[in-house]
Parts: C-alpha cells; structure tokens; sequence
C-alpha cells in the first residue's frame, strides 16, 4: 500500500489535460479549506482581541517570506534548471544539482540569520505592528510572531523543491502541498489551541508549513536534485538568481509593507477590527484567485513565446483577449459580491463566537473589498505581461507607488472619515451600518481598493503606451456589456433576495443558504439573457471552450503566495 502512494506521487503528469485537472481540482479544494478554516476560526473566536492577536502574528514572517523567501520562487528557478538540464548526460544532472544546493544554502544563510536577528527584535517590532494592543496582547504577539518565524524558512524550501516538482511535472505532489498547508492551520484550531492556547494556533502554522514541505522531498530525492547545504557556494550563480527575482521580490515587499500599515491602523479603531479586516479581505480573495490568477497564470507561458518570437502584434492581442475574459467575468462577480455580502458572510463565517455586529461590519468590508477585484486580476495580468517581456522595472515601480498611495488614503480617509460627519453618514448608509460602533475600519479597505485601482489603471497606461497601439473595439465593447451584465444581475438579485426572504427562514443556515444561493442563481440567469440580447462574444467562447479540449494548454502552477 505504502509503495503504491509513493508510485502516485512520483508518477509524471504526461498529458497537460491531466496536469490541469490536477491543479485546478487541488487549487478549488484549497480554497474550500482555506474558507473552512476561517468558519472555525469564527465560531470559535468571533471578531476578538485573542484572534486580532494572531493575525497581527502573521505580518512580520509574512514580510520576511515575501522580502527574503521568494528570491527562491519557482518561477526563477524553473528557467535556470531547465537551461542546465538541456544538456545530454549526468553532467547536466551534476550541475543543476550543484546550482540548487548554492541557491539552498545562500537562502539558509540569510533566512536563517535574519529570522534570528529578528527573533530578539521582536518585542520592538510588536507595538510597531499593532500600535492599539494593550500589554498582554503585544506579549502574546511577540511569543506567536517568534514561533512563526519558522513558517517562511519551511516554506521558502518547499517553494525551492517545488521548482523540481513542477519541471519534473510531478505536479500532484505540488498540487497536494497547499491542502496540507491549511489542514496544519485547522489541526492548530481545532486540536493544539485546546492544549496550548494561542501559541497553538501558531503552532498549527508550522505544522502546515513542514508538511507544505515534507510531502515533496521523497519525490525530490528520486529525481537527483535534492538540494544540499554546503559551505561552498557557487556566488555566480546566486547572483544570477538574486538579479532576476530582486525587481519582482521588492514589488511584493511593497504590497506587502501596505498591509502591515493597514493591520496597524485597524489595530488601533477597535478590538476585534485586525479580525474583520482580515475576514473581509480573506473573503474577496476567492474570486480574485479564481478569475485573477487563472487568467494570467493561464496566459504567461503563451505570452512570453510570443514575445520571445517576436511577434508583437499577437502579444498584444493576447493580452487584450485575456483582459476581455477578465472583465466579462470580474465585473458580474462584484456585483453578486455587493449585493449579496451578508448572505456570503453569514453562511461562511456567520456561525458560535461571529456576532450580528461582526457579520455586518465584515460585509460591509467585503463590498468595499469587493470593488477592486477587477482591478487587482488586471493588475495581476498586466504584470505577468510586463514580466513575460522582460520588463521589470515598470511594475517595481508602479507598485511602489500603489503602496504609498494606499497607505496615505488610509490616513487621509481615516481623518476624514472621523472629521467630517456628512461623509461618516453617506459611507455608513450605503453599507447600512449607521447605528453601528467601529465603522472607521471600513476606511481601510477603501484606501486598499482605490489604491488597487490606481495600480491597475497606472500598470494598463505604461503597457498600452509600450505594447498596444490603441484600445480595441472589443475591450470597450467587453467593458459595456460587462457594466450592463453587471447592473442586471446587481438588480435582479437585489429584487430576489426581498421576494425568497418571504419563503425561508432568515435564521437558520439553510434559510439564508437558499435566500442568497436561489436569488444569486436567478440573477445569474438574468445575466446571460441580457448578454444574448447583446449578442457576447465572451458567452460565444465559453461555450466553444467548453466543447473543446481544454488542457491543450501549458500549465503553470501557482505558488504559495498566489
């Protein structure tokens, strides 16, 4: 039995339809988990300073995964193996195996030291991190932070492994390591906090993470390439590795420097408002990983061919095809989002500690979220455009500047939204959240969307100008069936959620269930009906796509942070 496991793991995915089936399946069930996860998390704690506590834990390891891990991402590595590898014979092998454990060993070196340095730092790091937490919560901050200083070490070897993996084409075991990572994250939950308190949960982190790595060194090790540390360290080519990831490391940084100032302001509103930020943005996360990543994940390996050929018309073409798909899907998708936030946050998250007040606070933050998720999967295509030709720079800094910008409309919102009370009313009435406290955080997610948008209006001007002579008559046309589909859809599940709130009960699961499911359902229909009557080209090709086979397509699988 045991030997069969392992011949599944180890077994290569020759047909790319196989290859993608796989990805897909794991990717969807991740997501599934990933949700599940946050369920329990909010039945048990609700929106509380205990569970404030452990999401502020994350955004120090967090930054050093996406600052220090990702120069080993698998999307730099998978080029420098495949260019050893090309060459015949064992001393291809030799070297790309040589290469990997210099790599391995220069990223424990740093990951390693810094995380030290960064260990004894912690209790200054803390009160920057969280400024609103008290004594005892800046304490249980630190000792979580500490434990998960672990996590981007496990995790940066994993993503250094998953390189093989996936130019191995054992792409099951890959796709296996994000479940494993989340069902370590709900072992905590549900197992380790009932011994050991928050540090459990912390715990459950690092248990994700080893078994994210864990379950694929066997598969590793049979291939040859298993990295060693050494003190010999090829420096040429950890240069070469460090020049082509550093651009795209300091754009992720940045990001991610946005949320460490947006989790530190929530700190300071309210106890409970790290944990709707965190709810809210976890929630608008799905279909941008969905729609978002798909697409441009989808489109890379075509984009950087074409590119490399020359053939620039057909790369721009591309882009444009994908963008068009993009918005078709994005902007139907924001709509059942805003319409239908309390019957999403409800039926996940809604459930033992999650108050009223959390539910309508978190929804209220999922619309405003939910208002840059076209933005955020075009910002996601364009940069993998931008990469594909070899552009780095432009997206460096056009993130950069997202960042900044973000971060000033949080403060700027902030004030504003504290000072003027028209503006304080408008905001809380739109989201009906008038007779609440708290309502300040929901400037947050508003700085975050605008900032977002910006970011992807910003990345389309530099493309356009480089790759796209003029905008298409198709994305304009894209753009105003989308808007219309979208607004149908808004209404018509709008009009519907009154009419089946008559007919299930508004205070069980399966009532609101069935209230948002059955109305978002109908809604969609409604969609569809208008976008015939407009005649889509973007129905037309889903229905064409669906006769077809759809793994003729190379795959590329996500990493960790995607």
């Amino acid at each position: 039995m045991f030997n069969k496991i392992i011949s599944i793991f180890n077994r290569e995915s020759s047909g790319l339809h196989e290859a993608a089936f796989l990805l897909g399946f794991f990717a969807l069930a991740s997501q599934v988990l990933a949700l599940f996860r946050d369920r329990i998390l909010a039945h048990t704690f609700g929106a509380s300073s205990a569970l404030d506590v452990y999401y502020a834990s994350f955004r120090v390891p967090d930054f050093l995964y996406l600052s220090i891990a990702s120069l080993v991402s698998l999307t730099v590595l998978i080029p420098f193996l495949s260019q050893r590898l090309s060459k015949d014979g064992e001393a291809s092998r030799k070297e790309a195996q040589v290469f990997l454990s210099s790599v391995f060993s220069m990223f424990m070196f740093v990951m390693v030291g810094v995380s030290i340095v960064i260990f004894f730092l912690m209790p200054i790091l803390s009160p920057v991190v969280a400024p609103g937490f008290n004594a005892s919560q800046l304490a249980e901050l630190t000792l979580l932070s500490r434990i998960m200083l672990l996590s981007p070490i496990l995790l940066g070897i994993s993503n250094l492994l998953g390189s093989v993996t996936q130019l191995f084409k054992r792409f099951f075991v890959y796709a296996l390591s994000p479940l494993f990572y989340n069902i370590g994250i709900i072992s905590g939950i549900i197992f380790f906090y009932p011994l050991f308190g928050l540090p459990g949960l912390a715990v459950g982190v690092i248990l994700g993470a080893l078994m994210h790595m864990l379950i694929q060194i066997p598969v590793v090790m049979k291939t040859g390439l298993f990295p060693r540390f050494s003190l010999k360290i090829n420096m040429k080519a950890v240069r070469e590795v460090i020049t082509t990831s550093l651009p795209r490391t300091i754009a992720l940084s940045s990001s991610n420097l946005s949320i460490i100032v947006l989790v530190a302001l929530s700190s300071t509103i309210y106890q409970g408002a790290v944990s709707i930020f965190n709810f809210s943005f976890n929630l608008q996360s799905v279909p941008l990983s969905i729609i978002g990543v798909s697409y441009s994940l989808a489109a890379f390996p075509t984009l950087a061919g074409l590119f490399s050929r020359g053939e620039r018309d057909r790369f721009a073409d591309h882009i444009v095809e994908a963008l068009r798909h993009i918005i078709f899907w994005s902007l139907p998708v924001m709509a059942l989002f805003i319409v239908l936030r309390a019957q999403v946050v409800r039926v996940i998250l809604g459930s033992g500690s999650f108050s009223w007040s959390d539910t309508r606070l978190t929804a209220a933050a999922l619309a405003v979220f939910s208002l840059s998720i076209l933005a955020q999967a075009v910002a996601l295509l364009l940069v993998r455009g931008f990469y594909a030709a070899g552009e780095t720079r432009i997206p460096l800094f056009v993130n950069i500047g997202a960042s900044v910008v973000t971060i000033m409309l949080a403060f700027g919102l902030g004030y504003v939204f504290e000072h003027s009370s028209v503006f304080r009313n408008t905001i809380e009435s739109l989201l009906r959240v008038r007779d609440m406290p708290g309502t300040g955080i929901l400037m947050l997610p508003l700085a975050y969307s605008l900032g977002m948008i910006g970011n992807a209006l910003s990345l389309w001007v530099f493309f356009e100008r480089r790759h796209v002579s003029s905008i298409p008559r198709s994305l304009s046309r894209t753009s105003f069936e989308g808007f219309v589909s979208a607004v149908g859809i808004g209404f018509a599940t709008y009009y519907l959620l009154n009419i089946f709130g008559r007919f299930f009960s508004m205070d069980t699961f399966w009532g609101i269930f069935l209230q948002g499911f059955s109305a978002g359902v109908l809604g969609i229909v409604f969609g569809i009906v208008i976008l015939r009557m407009l005649k889509s080209k973007e129905l037309d090709d889903i229905g064409s796509a669906l006769n077809k086979r759809l793994w003729k397509a190379e795959v590329i699988a996500p990493e960790m942070r995607e």
